[in-house]
């Protein structure tokens, strides 16, 4: 049973940001620094990538571990009511996310996913910039 009211949960879930979350708004200056130039939120790609990088061909996704799943991860718990809800909830939300990443692959762009509580490891800023680069550097040649 809900302890809040209708109104009140509405409320509440129009409060949940889809874009500029902290973890994507971190990612985004730890590229900005690294001298990397991108698009965010790019609505005409597929799934609505978080950054694209369109000169390298290569989208980064943030993911919220909660909702898409992240496994064996903490902030991925499952809620205590209405189970069924989420359930299904989550599974459309993983199966959005394959098929996405299958549409974007066969347009020939490279994706690079990162986990939020990813983003809260101490050595994260230069895994990060790494990665990219390994990515970038496959892909400019």
């Amino acid at each position: 049973m809900d302890i809040l009211t209708k109104t009140h949960r509405s409320w509440n879930m129009s409060r949940i940001r889809c874009k500029d979350t902290k973890p994507e708004v971190f990612v985004r200056s730890i590229l900005h620094k690294a001298g990397y130039r991108f698009r965010k939120t790019v609505t005409k790609l597929p799934g609505k990538p978080d950054i694209v990088l369109p000169r390298y061909k290569l989208v980064i996704f943030i993911h919220g571990c909660f909702w898409h799943r992240h496994k064996n991860c903490k902030y991925a718990y499952m809620p205590k009511t209405r189970i069924t809800f989420w359930e299904k909830k989550f599974a459309r939300n993983i199966t959005r996310q394959i098929i996405v990443n299958k549409a974007l692959r066969k347009s020939g762009w490279k994706i690079i996913e990162i986990w939020e509580c990813q983003t809260k490891i101490q050595d994260f800023e230069k895994r990060i910039i790494s990665r990219v680069k390994r990515f970038t550097k496959k892909l400019a040649a």
